[in-house]
Protein backbone atom coordinates (compact mmCIF):
# COMPACT_ATOMS: atom_id res chain seq x y z
CA UNK A 1 0.00 0.00 0.00
CA UNK A 2 1.53 3.37 -0.99
CA UNK A 3 2.06 6.20 1.44
CA UNK A 4 -1.06 8.37 1.15
CA UNK A 5 -1.05 11.96 2.39
CA UNK A 6 -4.53 13.45 2.27
CA UNK A 7 -5.25 17.14 2.80
CA UNK A 8 -8.11 17.55 5.24
CA UNK A 9 -8.98 21.16 4.39
CA UNK A 10 -7.59 23.54 1.79
CA UNK A 11 -5.23 26.10 3.31
CA UNK A 12 -4.73 29.67 2.12
CA UNK A 13 -1.36 30.05 3.89
CA UNK A 14 1.30 28.12 1.93
CA UNK A 15 2.62 24.87 3.36
CA UNK A 16 6.15 23.93 2.25
CA UNK A 17 6.69 20.17 2.26
CA UNK A 18 10.27 19.78 0.99
CA UNK A 19 11.01 17.91 4.25
CA UNK A 20 8.84 15.02 2.97
CA UNK A 21 11.61 13.22 1.07
CA UNK A 22 11.30 9.79 -0.52
CA UNK A 23 14.58 8.55 0.96
CA UNK A 24 13.28 9.41 4.44
CA UNK A 25 9.62 8.40 4.33
CA UNK A 26 10.30 4.96 2.87
CA UNK A 27 12.04 4.17 6.17
CA UNK A 28 9.31 5.70 8.35
CA UNK A 29 5.94 4.66 9.71
CA UNK A 30 2.83 6.71 8.98
CA UNK A 31 3.02 8.19 12.48
CA UNK A 32 6.61 9.29 11.93
CA UNK A 33 5.70 10.92 8.62
CA UNK A 34 2.77 12.64 10.28
CA UNK A 35 5.15 14.12 12.88
CA UNK A 36 7.54 15.56 10.28
CA UNK A 37 7.89 19.32 10.54
CA UNK A 38 6.78 21.42 7.56
CA UNK A 39 6.81 25.17 7.04
CA UNK A 40 3.46 26.94 7.33
CA UNK A 41 3.86 30.65 6.72
CA UNK A 42 6.44 31.85 9.25
CA UNK A 43 6.25 28.85 11.57
CA UNK A 44 6.98 25.13 11.58
CA UNK A 45 4.22 22.67 12.36
CA UNK A 46 3.79 18.91 12.09
CA UNK A 47 2.50 17.59 8.78
CA UNK A 48 -0.41 16.04 10.69
CA UNK A 49 -1.81 19.51 11.41
CA UNK A 50 -3.10 19.58 7.83
CA UNK A 51 -2.89 16.05 6.45
CA UNK A 52 -4.07 12.55 7.26
CA UNK A 53 -1.31 10.00 6.64
CA UNK A 54 -1.70 6.29 5.97
CA UNK A 55 0.15 3.43 4.32
CA UNK A 56 3.86 3.14 3.65
CA UNK A 57 6.34 3.86 0.84
CA UNK A 58 8.66 1.07 1.98
CA UNK A 59 7.63 -1.52 -0.61
CA UNK A 60 6.76 0.41 -3.77
CA UNK A 61 8.44 3.83 -3.25
CA UNK A 62 5.15 5.59 -3.99
CA UNK A 63 3.70 8.70 -2.35
CA UNK A 64 0.17 9.87 -3.14
CA UNK A 65 -0.91 13.41 -2.30
CA UNK A 66 -4.70 13.79 -2.25
CA UNK A 67 -6.82 16.93 -2.22
CA UNK A 68 -6.53 20.45 -3.56
CA UNK A 69 -2.86 21.13 -2.82
CA UNK A 70 -2.78 24.46 -4.70
CA UNK A 71 -1.04 26.09 -1.73
CA UNK A 72 1.22 23.14 -0.93
CA UNK A 73 4.68 24.02 -2.23
CA UNK A 74 7.78 21.97 -3.03
CA UNK A 75 6.14 18.58 -3.52
CA UNK A 76 8.75 16.17 -4.85
CA UNK A 77 11.71 18.53 -4.74
CA UNK A 78 15.06 16.71 -5.10
CA UNK A 79 13.24 13.46 -5.92
CA UNK A 80 15.84 10.85 -6.95
CA UNK A 81 13.74 7.68 -7.33
CA UNK A 82 10.25 6.35 -6.91
CA UNK A 83 6.86 7.72 -7.87
CA UNK A 84 4.80 10.65 -6.62
CA UNK A 85 1.16 11.08 -7.64
CA UNK A 86 -0.78 14.24 -6.91
CA UNK A 87 -4.50 13.53 -7.21
CA UNK A 88 -5.63 17.13 -7.45
CA UNK A 89 -3.82 20.44 -7.90
CA UNK A 90 -0.27 21.20 -6.76
CA UNK A 91 1.50 24.38 -5.68
CA UNK A 92 4.73 26.07 -6.71
CA UNK A 93 8.11 24.35 -7.23
CA UNK A 94 6.72 20.89 -7.96
CA UNK A 95 9.65 18.58 -8.74
CA UNK A 96 12.24 21.35 -8.51
CA UNK A 97 15.82 20.07 -8.75
CA UNK A 98 14.68 16.44 -8.99
CA UNK A 99 17.22 13.96 -10.38
CA UNK A 100 15.10 10.88 -11.07
CA UNK A 101 11.78 9.17 -10.50
CA UNK A 102 8.40 10.29 -11.80
CA UNK A 103 5.77 12.80 -10.69
CA UNK A 104 2.23 12.73 -12.09
CA UNK A 105 -0.42 15.41 -11.40
CA UNK A 106 -4.07 14.93 -12.34
CA UNK A 107 -4.92 18.63 -11.91
CA UNK A 108 -3.20 22.00 -12.39
CA UNK A 109 0.17 23.15 -11.06
CA UNK A 110 1.54 26.57 -10.17
CA UNK A 111 4.81 28.30 -11.19
CA UNK A 112 8.32 26.81 -11.34
CA UNK A 113 7.38 23.22 -12.27
CA UNK A 114 10.62 21.27 -12.62
CA UNK A 115 12.80 24.30 -11.96
CA UNK A 116 16.46 23.35 -12.44
CA UNK A 117 15.56 19.65 -12.63
CA UNK A 118 18.31 17.22 -13.64
CA UNK A 119 16.45 14.01 -14.47
CA UNK A 120 13.24 12.06 -14.16
CA UNK A 121 9.81 12.84 -15.58
CA UNK A 122 7.02 15.22 -14.62
CA UNK A 123 3.60 14.64 -16.21
CA UNK A 124 0.82 17.17 -15.65
CA UNK A 125 -2.63 16.38 -17.00
CA UNK A 126 -3.88 19.93 -16.42
CA UNK A 127 -2.35 23.40 -16.82
CA UNK A 128 0.90 24.87 -15.48
CA UNK A 129 1.99 28.33 -14.39
CA UNK A 130 5.01 30.34 -15.47
CA UNK A 131 8.69 29.27 -15.66
CA UNK A 132 8.30 25.58 -16.47
CA UNK A 133 11.75 23.95 -16.32
CA UNK A 134 13.35 27.33 -15.73
CA UNK A 135 16.41 28.62 -13.93
CA UNK A 136 15.95 30.30 -10.58
CA UNK A 137 16.72 34.02 -10.52
CA UNK A 138 20.46 34.51 -10.19
CA UNK A 139 21.26 30.98 -11.39
CA UNK A 140 23.01 29.96 -14.59
CA UNK A 141 21.13 26.89 -15.87
CA UNK A 142 17.55 25.74 -15.93
CA UNK A 143 16.69 22.09 -16.36
CA UNK A 144 19.70 19.98 -17.36
CA UNK A 145 17.94 16.68 -17.98
CA UNK A 146 14.68 14.77 -17.76
CA UNK A 147 11.35 15.71 -19.28
CA UNK A 148 8.27 17.74 -18.47
CA UNK A 149 5.04 16.84 -20.29
CA UNK A 150 2.05 19.14 -19.75
CA UNK A 151 -1.25 18.29 -21.43
CA UNK A 152 -2.79 21.75 -20.97
CA UNK A 153 -1.57 25.35 -21.05
CA UNK A 154 1.61 26.87 -19.61
CA UNK A 155 2.74 30.42 -18.85
CA UNK A 156 5.69 32.62 -19.71
CA UNK A 157 9.43 31.81 -19.96
CA UNK A 158 9.07 28.08 -20.56
CA UNK A 159 12.53 26.50 -20.40
CA UNK A 160 14.33 29.66 -19.30
CA UNK A 161 18.08 28.87 -19.65
CA UNK A 162 17.46 25.13 -20.02
CA UNK A 163 20.62 23.14 -20.84
CA UNK A 164 19.24 19.73 -21.75
CA UNK A 165 15.99 17.75 -21.68
CA UNK A 166 12.50 17.86 -23.18
CA UNK A 167 9.52 20.10 -22.45
CA UNK A 168 6.23 19.46 -24.28
CA UNK A 169 3.14 21.67 -23.87
CA UNK A 170 -0.12 20.42 -25.35
CA UNK A 171 -2.08 23.66 -25.01
CA UNK A 172 -1.41 27.39 -25.16
CA UNK A 173 2.07 28.65 -24.32
CA UNK A 174 3.02 32.05 -22.90
CA UNK A 175 5.55 34.68 -23.92
CA UNK A 176 9.30 34.22 -24.39
CA UNK A 177 9.58 30.42 -24.49
CA UNK A 178 13.23 29.36 -24.58
CA UNK A 179 14.58 32.67 -23.30
CA UNK A 180 18.30 32.27 -22.65
CA UNK A 181 18.07 28.65 -23.83
CA UNK A 182 21.45 26.86 -23.88
CA UNK A 183 20.29 23.53 -25.39
CA UNK A 184 17.44 21.04 -25.22
CA UNK A 185 14.02 20.79 -26.90
CA UNK A 186 10.75 22.65 -26.31
CA UNK A 187 7.71 21.36 -28.23
CA UNK A 188 4.64 23.63 -28.23
CA UNK A 189 1.40 22.34 -29.73
CA UNK A 190 -1.16 25.08 -29.02
CA UNK A 191 -1.50 28.83 -29.55
CA UNK A 192 1.70 30.74 -28.96
CA UNK A 193 2.72 33.86 -27.10
CA UNK A 194 5.22 36.43 -28.36
CA UNK A 195 9.02 36.81 -28.57
CA UNK A 196 10.20 33.18 -28.82
CA UNK A 197 13.85 32.37 -28.13
CA UNK A 198 15.40 35.69 -27.03
CA UNK A 199 19.03 35.08 -26.07
CA UNK A 200 18.85 31.50 -27.35
CA UNK A 201 22.25 29.85 -27.91
CA UNK A 202 21.41 26.33 -29.08
CA UNK A 203 18.52 23.90 -28.94
CA UNK A 204 15.15 23.61 -30.65
CA UNK A 205 11.80 25.31 -30.10
CA UNK A 206 8.97 23.84 -32.18
CA UNK A 207 5.59 25.47 -32.81
CA UNK A 208 3.00 23.00 -34.08
CA UNK A 209 0.04 25.31 -33.46
CA UNK A 210 -0.15 29.00 -34.29
CA UNK A 211 2.83 30.84 -35.75
CA UNK A 212 4.59 33.40 -33.52
CA UNK A 213 6.10 36.58 -34.89
CA UNK A 214 9.87 36.10 -34.95
CA UNK A 215 12.18 38.57 -33.25
CA UNK A 216 14.59 40.30 -35.68
CA UNK A 217 17.70 38.48 -34.44
CA UNK A 218 16.54 35.25 -36.10
CA UNK A 219 16.57 34.59 -39.84
CA UNK A 220 14.75 32.07 -42.06
CA UNK A 221 16.77 28.99 -43.06
CA UNK A 222 14.44 27.15 -45.44
CA UNK A 223 11.93 24.34 -45.09
CA UNK A 224 12.45 20.93 -43.55
CA UNK A 225 10.10 17.97 -43.49
CA UNK A 226 10.89 15.52 -40.70
CA UNK A 227 14.30 15.58 -39.04
CA UNK A 228 15.12 12.21 -37.49
CA UNK A 229 15.01 13.57 -33.94
CA UNK A 230 11.38 14.66 -34.46
CA UNK A 231 10.38 11.19 -35.59
CA UNK A 232 11.86 9.83 -32.37
CA UNK A 233 10.00 12.44 -30.32
CA UNK A 234 6.63 11.62 -31.93
CA UNK A 235 7.09 7.95 -31.08
CA UNK A 236 8.22 8.72 -27.53
CA UNK A 237 5.30 11.08 -26.86
CA UNK A 238 2.83 8.57 -28.28
CA UNK A 239 4.29 5.88 -25.99
CA UNK A 240 3.77 8.27 -23.04
CA UNK A 241 0.14 8.87 -24.01
CA UNK A 242 0.80 12.55 -24.67
CA UNK A 243 -1.87 14.20 -26.91
CA UNK A 244 0.10 14.94 -30.09
CA UNK A 245 -2.09 16.67 -32.75
CA UNK A 246 -2.88 14.83 -35.94
CA UNK A 247 -0.66 15.48 -38.92
CA UNK A 248 2.55 16.52 -37.16
CA UNK A 249 4.37 13.42 -38.36
CA UNK A 250 3.82 14.53 -41.97
CA UNK A 251 4.17 18.29 -41.50
CA UNK A 252 6.57 20.64 -43.26
CA UNK A 253 8.41 23.06 -40.99
CA UNK A 254 9.79 26.53 -41.63
CA UNK A 255 13.19 26.67 -39.94
CA UNK A 256 14.62 29.85 -38.37
CA UNK A 257 18.09 30.11 -36.83
CA UNK A 258 19.37 32.47 -34.14
CA UNK A 259 19.66 34.23 -31.79
CA UNK A 260 22.45 36.09 -33.61
CA UNK A 261 23.05 38.26 -30.56
CA UNK A 262 24.32 35.01 -29.03
CA UNK A 263 25.86 31.96 -30.77
CA UNK A 264 23.19 31.86 -33.47
CA UNK A 265 23.02 28.05 -33.32
CA UNK A 266 19.49 27.69 -32.04
CA UNK A 267 16.57 26.75 -34.25
CA UNK A 268 12.87 27.50 -34.22
CA UNK A 269 10.60 25.25 -36.29
CA UNK A 270 7.16 26.50 -37.29
CA UNK A 271 4.56 24.23 -38.86
CA UNK A 272 3.67 25.66 -42.26
CA UNK A 273 0.33 23.93 -42.98
CA UNK A 274 -1.32 25.40 -39.86
CA UNK A 275 -0.93 29.07 -40.85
Amino acid sequence: MPLTIQLREKTTIPVEVDSIKMESVREQTADQVRATLVQNGNKQVELGEFFDVSGSAADDETIIWEGDCSHVKLIGTHLASGTIRVEGNAGMHLGAEMTGGEITVTGDVADWVGAEMHGGRIRVHGNAGHLVGAVYRGGSKGMTGGEILIDGNAGNEIGHSMRRGLIAIGGRSGDAPGVGMIAGSILLFGDSGIRPGPGMKRGTILFAGSSPEMIPTFRPAGLTRQPVFLQLYWKHLADCGFPVPAGVADAVWQRHIGDFLELGKGEILIRTDQN
